[in-house]
């Protein structure tokens, strides 16, 4: 699988803060450059049974709590005296919280971070490197998918632990399909499958209000996808690809979507989210990660979804990402941190999380457990993705082109602007924030 990623320079690594305008870019101490990465470090020693702490492990997905509680219990028969704190903000708060807390040196002990995010906070010295971690031989990260090894790594110091990874995949309403008299796709099915069952189902069905498929604004599970079918990018080494015909033929795809009919529109898509159309079984089609499983879960579509690999364009590609354990560098507690960092690392814990079903664990060889997880469902489509897998494209400063592509976007995608004319305009500032960084 491809693991190129931008790489700023180090002087780009510094105005990433500023650009961002987050307190925690300027203000956090001991921000100065150093040979690591990481600033000045104690050396990493690995911890005895008898250490004792308390730290804070801070995380966003509530539906995750209780398999972490079961990771702590399994980490407590080994260091009985380290009590942790599981501290869930939900995401819609996660970072702004995250971005505080670094601002005034009171992040969580170790703590979830993603890809778009993590550049900025390892750029400002406040994240741990995993080096001497990996030298000690307690980690290693030949263990987990190459592609999120490369997501957390910045200036070639490593600063996550992958605990999990996502694909995408097409998620299926078995009985939608049947009440339309369509035949389900096989898993070969291409571009011009997806959008002809898409518009059919919409047709026998509108009068149930139930659409074939749907677009939205999540990159990661829908345009990213396309762009990488259709042999585009959407950053190329320092500039965007948005402007090039193949990125282009990317978003055309969701914009003829709606036009067909197969999907929502972009307004009803802002009033409802695609996931909320399909869980409640006004949807037969959702572009969605491997993590929706646990959506499906507590729902009434037990025993009648599905999934397929998502249909090939001019080649076969998905969205690679994951969550990543980091310990805060300014952490008080760093050994029982980078204890819990290594054991939710290892072989245990991850396969306690691969039964839990919610997420696919990173750790190879794990992932069996998730794909046996939903009766009825083929979820081994979204291990299989990781052979033709892409990592999330991000940048040092990838919320900023993020907004922009929100802005500008619906317009290509409802069809109120041509799709050359808007992606024209969202390279030129996506051009201008990756020259700021």
């Amino acid at each position: 699988m491809s693991t190129a990623l931008h790489r700023p320079s180090r002087r780009g690594r510094r105005t990433a803060g500023l650009a961002t305008g987050l307190a925690v870019a300027l203000t956090v101490a001991g921000c100065g450059d150093s040979s690591s990465g990481g600033g000045e470090a104690a050396a990493y020693e690995p911890a005895s049974s008898d250490l004792s702490a308390t730290i804070t492990y801070g995380v966003w997905d509530q539906n995750q709590v209780p398999v972490i509680e079961q990771n702590i219990a399994a980490f407590n028969e080994e260091f009985p005296d380290v009590t942790v704190n599981v501290n869930v903000t939900p995401y819609s708060e996660y970072w702004t919280k995250l971005q505080t807390q670094g601002s005034s040196q009171t992040l969580p002990d170790l703590f979830w971070m993603n890809g778009p995010n993590f550049q900025l906070y390892a750029a400002n010295d406040l994240l741990e490197p995993i080096t001497e971690v990996v030298e000690a031989g307690d980690i290693d990260p030949a263990n987990y998918p190459e592609a999120l090894n490369e997501l957390y790594t910045l200036d070639d110091v490593q600063y996550g632990v992958p605990k999990d990874f996502d694909t995408i995949g097409v998620w299926v309403n078995t009985q939608l399909f049947e009440q339309a008299g369509v035949e389900l796709p096989s898993g070969d099915w291409t571009w011009e499958d997806f959008q002809a069952t898409a518009a059919e189902i919409s047709q026998k069905l509108s009068g149930q209000g139930v659409y074939g498929a749907a677009g939205g604004m999540d990159g990661q599970t829908t345009y990213y996808n396309t762009i990488f079918q259709s042999g585009g990018s959407v950053i190329d080494g320092d500039s965007s690809g948005y402007d090039t015909p193949e990125t282009q033929q990317g978003i055309q795809f969701w914009t003829d979507l709606i036009a067909s009919g197969g999907s929502p529109s972009m307004q009803q898509l802002t009033d409802t989210t695609a996931d909320q159309w399909f869980v409640s079984g006004k949807l037969a089609m959702y572009f969605g990660g491997s993590w929706f499983r646990s959506a499906i879960t507590d729902s009434d579509l037990v025993g009648t979804v599905t999934a397929l690999p998502l249909p090939i364009g001019e080649e076969q590609a998905t969205v690679i990402h994951g969550v990543s354990n980091v310990v805060a560098a300014d952490s008080e507690n760093k050994q029982a941190a980078q204890a819990l960092q290594v054991f939710l690392a290892g072989e245990e814990a991850q396969r306690q999380l691969g039964e839990a079903g919610s997420v696919i664990p990173a750790y190879t060889g794990t992932q069996d457990a998730f794909a046996d997880s939903l009766e009825g469902a083929d979820l081994q489509v979204f291990l299989d993705a990781l052979d033709y897998a892409r990592p999330l494209p991000v940048s040092a400063n990838t919320a900023e082109w993020n907004a922009a592509e929100t802005e500008l976007l619906p317009e290509a995608f409802s069809g109120a602007r041509p799709v050359d004319e808007v992606t024209a305009e969202l390279a030129e500032r996506m051009n201008t924030a990756l020259a700021a960084e």
